[in-house]
C-alpha cells in the first residue's frame, strides 16, 4: 500500500529509532570475546641436512640463583641483575625428536611428572602435535640421568612410555646413578636423583631395553656420542651430522644461558664435578663459536636451536628465526 506524504517522516523516525534501539540491544547482549590461553603446539622444525629435527617443548621454570656458584663479584652482579629483571633466570625444558628416514629419535624425553611440580610434563603432548606418537619412537639417546631429562621415559606407577624404544646412556653414567652402594652413601639431598634414576630405568631394564655404551660403540649412523664430562659422571652430547651439517645435542652444558655464556666459569649447584664441568664448557663454547654447528639445548629458551657467537670476554646466542619456508630453513 503506497505511503501518505504526511507520515512518511514520522514512519522514518519511528523505524530508525527501532532500528538504533535493536542494535544497542545486541550489543549489549552478546557475550564480551573469551581469551584463548592456550598457546600454539609445542615444537618447532627445522632441517640439517637430510634430518628432520623437531624441537618439544616440555615446560618453562626459574633457575634459582642460590643454585649458581661463581666469585662473589660475579654472584653479587648476577643478584643485582635479577632484581632489574626478574626473567632474567627463565629457563625452558626441552627435547629433541630426530627423524632420519628410516628411525625415530628422541634425544632426551623431558621431565614427566618427576621434576618441577606440574611446570613440566608438555612433551607427550608436544610429540602428538607434532604428527608422531610415542610408540612410533625407536631409540632414546639420554645425556644424563637427571629426571628432568628422562622424567618422561616411565610414569609414575612404573609404565613404559615408549614401549617400543631402545634407551641408551653412557655406561658410566648409568652404573652411577643406579648403583645401590653409590645411592646409600650419598648426600641426603642428592637421594631422590638416585631413587627416580632407579624407578625410571627400571622397566626398560626388565623389557631388555635398556643398553649402555662406553666408547665410540655405533648407535646411529650418521651420529657420534660425545664425551661431556663434570656436570655428571656419564654426561654426553650426540652430534648429528648429514650432508656437511652438523647439530650437537650438549644436555645441561648451561642451564642459565644469560649468566653462563658470559661467565662460562660459573657452575651450577647440579655439577656433580664443578672443575671439570666448568672445563668442558670453557672448552666446548670455544670449539663451538669457531665452527658452523647448530646447538640444541634442553635449557636454552624454545625452540633451544641456535649457534653461539663470541662476544667480549664471552659468548652471545643466537637462536634460530622461524620462518615457514621449509626450503629455507
Amino acid at each position: 500500500m503506497p505511503i501518505a506524504n504526511g507520515n512518511a517522516p514520522r514512519l522514518a523516525a519511528a523505524l530508525l529509532a527501532a532500528l538504533a534501539s535493536f542494535v544497542a540491544g545486541a550489543k549489549a547482549a552478546r557475550p564480551g570475546e573469551p581469551q584463548h590461553r592456550d598457546q600454539a603446539p609445542g615444537f618447532h622444525r627445522l632441517k640439517v641436512g637430510d634430518l628432520e629435527v623437531t624441537a618439544l617443548f616440555d615446560g618453562t621454570g626459574a633457575f634459582d640463583p642460590h643454585w649458581l656458584n661463581g666469585t662473589k663479584a660475579t654472584m653479587d652482579g648476577v643478584a643485582e641483575a635479577v632484581h632489574e629483571d626478574p626473567r632474567l633466570l627463565d629457563v625452558a625444558d626441552t627435547s629433541f625428536l630426530v627423524n632420519t628416514g628410516k628411525q625415530l629419535i628422541l634425544v632426551d624425553v623431558g621431565a614427566g611428572t618427576w621434576w618441577g611440580g606440574g611446570a613440566f610434563g608438555r612433551q607427550a603432548g608436544s610429540l602428538r602435535s607434532a604428527g608422531y606418537t610415542p610408540e612410533d619412537v625407536d631409540i632414546v639417546l639420554v645425556t644424563h640421568l637427571h629426571s628432568d631429562h628422562v622424567g618422561g621415559l616411565t610414569t609414575r606407577d612404573g609404565k613404559r612410555v615408549f614401549p617400543n624404544a631402545g634407551v641408551y646412556v653412557a655406561k658410566a653414567e648409568s652404573e652411577f646413578w643406579l648403583s645401590p652402594d653409590i645411592a646409600a652413601k650419598a648426600p641426603k639431598d642428592a637421594q631422590p636423583f638416585f631413587q627416580s634414576a632407579q624407578a625410571i630405568a627400571a622397566p626398560y631394564i626388565k623389557a631388555g631395553q635398556w643398553h649402555t655404551f662406553s666408547g665410540s660403540e655405533p648407535i646411529v649412523d650418521g651420529m657420534q656420542a660425545v664425551p661431556l664430562p663434570g656436570h655428571t659422571p656419564g654426561h654426553t652430547g650426540y652430534e648429528f651430522s648429514s650432508k656437511g651439517q652438523r647439530i650437537l645435542f650438549w644436555g645441561d652444558i648451561v642451564h642459565a644461558l644469560r649468566v653462563q655464556l658470559q661467565h662460562p666459569e660459573v657452575t651450577a649447584l647440579f655439577d656433580i664435578d664443578q672443575t671439570a664441568a666448568a672445563a668442558t664448557r670453557h672448552r666446548l663454547l670455544a670449539e663451538l663459536a669457531r665452527e658452523d654447528v647448530l646447538i640444541a639445548g634442553p635449557h636454552m629458551n624454545f625452540p633451544a636451536v641456535g649457534r653461539l657467537r663470541k662476544e667480549g670476554s664471552g659468548y652471545s646466542w643466537a637462536p634460530v628465526v622461524f620462518t615457514d619456508q621449509w626450503a629455507k630453513r
